[in-house]
């Protein structure tokens, strides 16, 4: 005997709601796993004027959070600061007692990281501008700002020249916008 056709629609909206379930947990799983969340409490307390998200998303960036990083230019940390920039932060921090190593510990390079991208900020009074000096330098910035071919008005670029740094900017900002879809479950 044959199960009524309503009962048959049933079943099937139930296992594709099951497969729909499925689907998203796993994407979601694998958001999370590419995508990971550490140390908020401290991005939050570091953070200053810059929203977590940002700051989840530079470090995605520079060191896809691998706490003890090293780029071939030996900048270090999960934040990947340049050990004379670190030097510099840390005397602007009022920090008498940092010393080199200090810079691979997550909370100390965190916390100095912020500082530093906090001063970029109000220095460049512009996000791409201070994302831009983070990864370039600032004399790199000031140059490009100078430059007409550059930018028209001296104060907004109008294009990177250093495609690595133009690429870091886009690679942030899209994680940025990323990691504000996973801070709104935290």
């Amino acid at each position: 005997m044959k199960p009524p056709p309503r009962i048959k629609k049933r079943s099937e909206w139930k296992k594709a709601a099951i497969v729909l379930v499925w689907i998203v947990a796993s994407f979601a799983m694998a958001i999370y796993t590419l995508f990971p969340v550490r140390h908020l409490e401290i991005i939050r307390a570091a953070a200053g004027d810059l929203e977590p998200a940002l700051i989840l998303a530079v470090i995605m960036a520079e060191s896809s959070f691998r706490e003890g990083a090293s780029s071939h230019k030996n900048a270090q940390g999960l934040m990947q600061l340049m050990p004379a920039t670190a030097q510099d932060v840390a005397r602007r921090m009022g920090k008498t007692d940092f010393k080199p190593e200090d810079i691979l510990v997550p909370s100390i390079n965190i916390e100095m990281g912020c500082f530093y991208l906090n001063r970029l900020y109000q220095t460049f009074d512009c996000e791409e501008l201070a994302l831009a000096a983070y990864n370039a330098g600032q004399g790199n910035v000031r140059r490009w700002l100078a430059d007409p071919e550059t930018s028209r008005d001296g104060e907004t670029l109008d294009s990177i020249p250093f495609s690595e740094t133009h690429n870091y900017v886009n690679k942030v900002k899209l994680f940025r916008g990323i990691y504000r879809v996973l801070l709104m479950f935290y």
